[in-house]
């Protein structure tokens, strides 16, 4: 339930213009109530996206994404004034934020940084409280950092065709099929599309970005006149860019079902490789204009199967030898 604070009175929000912006909500999630503070400034000019419409919307997908972001130490891209105003990233989480937030310690070189770790939709409702636009996640657990249980391949078009992107995800999904290796398929909320593999959790982060960047090597090869793995992007010229970078150590991606701090505020959204064939779906194809879509989306849980069961490496890289 989301209530005011503001001196109109008390009232349940789920548009832009129904909070005073220089007043309060209060909203409970699970066993807390968590302050959202200036709750009708506006984040998203279009569609016109509150912080209280953001506070609704990660309570309201909270069942869904928690699962994602659970014992992950994030990075959150904040815009206290909206997309009108700067941004930045914030790692280490403020003394000032409550006790009841869970941090996660991770060395750096001269100190430590204490990454925020969100199991619970009461520290999402503090996120939209931060104006936090973008959950971006670690590719590992809390508990065993040095070891990714995520693979990513982010297919990075140069500009917004999304056959490219399209046709780039059905070459990829091909060959993890020969590698033997189950893959989800992800809408950025930007112009591509990430596919994501389980591992099992024993490879470190060199491993898994060294074989992500045979694979994608061995697929722009079958396809070099569309698809790169060129980091420069004066030399991808029109090619699709299939870049593996994110699964370096302490390297994040665009969490599932967070919204994007882009104009129209599209949301990330996992779909299924059928979905990745219809030409109505696009990178850009859910938003928080339309809530309803977002969660009608996660109730399909396209996922459902794919990630469960973490793969090992080595038999996947002597198919991949195998295949030349």
């Amino acid at each position: 339930m989301i209530r005011s604070a503001a001196g109109a009175g008390t009232g349940t929000y789920g548009s832009a213009g129904a909070a005073d912006p220089d007043g309060t909500l209060v909203v409970r999630a699970g066993r807390r109530h968590v302050t959202v503070r200036r709750p009708g400034k506006v984040l998203f000019p279009d569609p016109g996206v509150s912080k209280a419409d953001l506070a609704a919307y990660y309570r309201r997908i909270a069942m869904f994404m928690l699962p994602q972001l659970r014992d992950r130490p994030l990075m959150l891209e904040r815009l206290p004034d909206g997309l009108r105003g700067p941004r930045f990233m914030q790692k280490d989480t403020p003394e000032s934020w409550p006790p009841w937030v869970r941090r996660a310690p991770v060395d750096k070189e001269g100190g430590i940084v204490r990454h925020v770790v969100c199991d619970d939709s009461a520290t999402l409702v503090l996120l939209a409280d931060q104006a936090c636009l973008t959950v971006h996640r670690w590719l590992s657990r809390t508990d065993r950092l040095p070891w990714p249980d995520r693979m990513v391949f982010d297919l990075d078009p140069p500009g917004n065709d999304f056959r490219a992107v399209r046709d780039a995800a059905h070459q990829l999904g091909e060959l993890l099929d020969q590698l033997q290796l189950p893959s989800a398929v992800m809408t950025t909320g930007s112009k591509g599309l990430h596919v994501v593999v389980p591992l099992n959790g024993h490879t470190t982060f060199d491993q898994s970005r060294s074989f992500a960047k045979d694979v994608a090597e061995a697929l722009a090869a079958r396809y070099p006149s569309r698809l790169t793995t060129a980091v420069r992007k004066r030399a991808r010229g029109e090619r699709l860019y299939l870049d593996v970078q994110r699964n370096g150590y302490a390297q994040t991606a665009v969490a599932p079902w967070s919204p994007r701090a882009l104009a129209g505020a599209p949301v990330a959204v996992p779909v299924s490789w059928d979905q990745v064939e219809d030409p109505e779906v696009d990178a850009r194809t859910w938003s928080l204009g339309d809530v309803e879509a977002v969660i009608e989306q996660a109730k399909r849980n396209p996922w459902a199967g794919l990630l469960t069961r973490g793969r090992a490496l080595g038999p996947a890289r002597k198919r991949l030898r195998a295949l030349g």
